[in-house]
């Protein structure tokens, strides 16, 4: 039913995309390489050989980003994982910046 001289409201249906973060892995000398891609895999779902692959480039390069997500994503898998290194004392750093 339409009412004349009603003002039509306009929608917008289309969804924006979630602004995304990077999580960017830091390179130490005390973290296991063995935990690191177990972080990888089971936190990051990368598989063995990317995970593999990723974990030499943070030693190599210093840092690499790992992951892509949006915000809370990211920082909720930065959580799990520096709450792991803690458990097991290491020193082990990650961040989440604007992608």
């Amino acid at each position: 039913m339409s009412v004349k001289g009603a003002a039509k409201e306009r929608t917008d249906s289309r969804l924006k995309e979630p602004q995304q973060y990077n999580v960017i892995m830091i390179n130490d000398d005390f973290t296991t390489m063995e935990f690191v891609v177990e972080i990888l895999v089971e936190v990051f779902h990368k598989d063995e050989l990317t995970a593999q692959a990723l974990m030499m480039n943070v030693h190599k390069n210093g840092q690499a980003v790992v992951g892509k997500y949006p915000y809370d994503i990211a920082v909720t898998k930065v959580r799990i994982a520096l709450d792991r290194a803690k458990e097991q004392g290491f020193p082990f750093r990650m961040t989440v910046e604007e992608a």
